[in-house]
C-alpha cells in the first residue's frame, strides 16, 4: 500500500520501527540515569551545595546579571536586525559598486567567530588607545555577526518570492524602494520568521561569551557563585540554575515571536497589498500563457 507522500511501512517495517522506538528511549533513558548517578555520587545535591540559593542577595545578584544579559541581547538584536536589512537592501541592490561592499562586509563578519570579535574589541582597540567597555565590545560584536546571518536570510527571503510580485507592484507605479518596502519585505519577513528567531536565539546565548572578557552576566556570576569554598563550590548546582533561566528566556522569546507572526498574518496592511497585486498577478499569468500559446502555434505553422 502506497499513500501519496510516502509507502505505508508494512507489518515488518513496523515492527522494526517499534524496536528502533524502545532501544533509544532505553539507551535515553540510560544515559539520562547514569548523569544522575554520577551527581549523586558526587554529591552534587548535598545541603550545603544549594544552599546558596536560600540567600536574598544571591536572588538579586542573579537578577541584575539576568539584566546585563537581556539588556546585551536587546541592544544586539535591534543593532542585528537593522544591519541585516542595510546589508540585504545592499546585496540586492541594482548598482554593483553598492552591492560588491555589502557583499564583502557580510562575508567578513560570518567569517569572524564572535568570541574573535569580542577579543579584538575589548583587548587589541586599547593597543591603539581606544578603550571599550564590556557591554559595547559584546553588544558589537553580536550585531556584526548576527547582522551579516540576518542579512543573508533577508535576501534569501526576497529572493525566493515570485518575480511576478515585484513586476505587479512595478505595474502600480511603484518604484524599486516602494515594491521592496510595501511588497517584497513584508512577505519574506513573514516566510523567513522562525529563521530570524532562531537567529535572535542564538544572540541571546552568544551574550554568555561575554564573561570571557568579564562582563557581569549569567555566566559570569554562576562562575563566580561555582567557585565560593563557603557553599561546598557549587558550580553545577549554579550551572543547573543558570542554564534554566537560558532556557525560560529562550521559551519566552520564542513565545514573543509566535505572536507577532500572528500579529503579521493580521496585519491590514499586508492583506490590502496582496489584494492590489492579486489582479495583476492574475493578468500577467494570463499574459504569459498567451504568449507562450501563440509562440506555439506560429511553430507549428508550416
Amino acid at each position: 500500500m502506497t499513500s501519496v507522500l510516502y509507502d505505508v511501512p508494512g507489518p515488518r517495517a513496523i515492527a522494526r520501527n517499534r524496536i528502533i522506538g524502545i532501544v533509544t528511549v532505553l539507551v535515553v533513558a540510560g544515559v539520562l540515569g547514569f548523569i544522575l548517578w554520577r551527581l549523586i555520587e558526587t554529591g552534587q545535591f548535598t545541603a550545603i551545595k544549594w544552599s546558596a540559593f536560600t540567600y536574598t542577595n544571591v536572588w538579586v545578584q542573579i537578577g541584575l546579571a539576568m539584566w546585563a544579559t537581556v539588556s546585551a541581547f536587546a541592544v544586539a538584536a535591534v543593532g542585528a536586525l537593522a544591519l541585516g536589512f542595510l546589508l540585504a537592501l545592499g546585496r540586492l541592490s541594482d548598482h554593483a559598486w553598492v552591492r560588491w561592499p555589502a557583499g564583502a562586509v557580510v562575508e567578513v563578519f560570518r567569517a569572524i567567530p564572535v568570541l574573535v570579535f569580542m577579543f579584538l574589541l575589548y583587548f587589541g582597540l586599547p593597543a591603539i588607545g581606544i578603550r571599550m567597555v564590556p557591554f559595547w565590545a559584546v553588544v558589537i560584536a553580536l550585531i556584526a555577526y548576527n547582522g551579516s546571518v540576518l542579512a543573508e536570510v533577508f535576501r534569501a527571503g526576497v529572493e525566493s518570492l515570485p518575480n511576478g510580485q515585484s513586476e505587479a507592484g512595478y505595474a502600480l507605479g511603484l518604484r524599486k524602494s516602494g515594491v521592496m518596502r510595501l511588497i517584497l519585505l513584508p512577505q519574506a519577513i513573514r516566510a523567513m520568521l522562525p529563521v530570524i528567531i532562531a537567529q535572535l536565539v542564538v544572540t541571546l546565548k552568544d551574550t554568555a561569551l561575554g564573561f570571557i572578557i568579564t562582563y557581569e552576566e549569567l555566566l559570569f556570576y554562576a562562575r563566580f557563585l561555582g567557585s565560593r569554598s563557603e557553599f561546598g563550590s557549587p558550580i553545577v548546582p549554579a550551572t543547573i540554575v543558570i542554564g534554566l533561566i537560558y532556557i525560560a528566556m529562550c521559551l519566552l522569546l520564542s513565545y514573543f515571536a509566535s505572536l507577532a507572526e500572528k500579529q503579521l498574518r493580521r496585519s491590514p496592511k499586508a492583506r490590502a497589498a496582496a489584494e492590489a497585486i492579486a489582479p495583476l498577478l492574475h493578468e500577467t499569468t494570463d499574459t504569459e500563457l498567451i504568449v507562450a500559446q501563440d509562440a506555439e502555434d506560429r511553430r507549428g505553422r508550416p
